[in-house]
């Protein structure tokens, strides 16, 4: 279960990859890094129609990220609760035991508590 969750991982980071790449490429209102970092270019290779195809690919990277995501969250909980089911606390070989020491304890008489002096006024 660990390799296909190590798996996904990997494919989460590719797609956050490609989802950043795709909010980059796309022309701001403004003008923006889009058309800084390459706009002309998208525009010439998606054609007339870049914001639509930017857009619809930047909603579906958006889409596979989350249910990837809620896909890996799931199968880390299970992945915890299926591992530590059955496992126990590891069992040591007690040390043998010194004798115990005679109890001498003396008495304990109480210390009178001293009163706070009061401020003079």
């Amino acid at each position: 279960m660990s390799i296909l969750l190590t798996v996904g991982v990997l494919v989460l980071i590719f797609v956050s990859v490609i989802m950043g790449l795709l909010v980059l490429m796309q022309r701001s209102k403004d003008g923006g890094a889009g058309a800084a970092m390459g706009g002309g270019m998208a525009e010439a290779t998606f054609g007339a129609e870049t914001n639509t195809v930017l857009t619809k690919a930047t909603i579906r990277a958006a889409i596979i990220f989350f249910v990837l995501a809620f896909i890996l969250y799931l199968g880390y909980i299970h992945d915890y609760h299926h591992s530590s089911a059955g496992a126990t606390a590891p069992e040591f070989a007690t040390p043998a035991t010194a004798p115990a020491l005679p109890a001498t304890t003396a008495p304990v008489t109480p210390v009178p508590a001293v009163p706070a002096p009061t401020p003079a006024q």
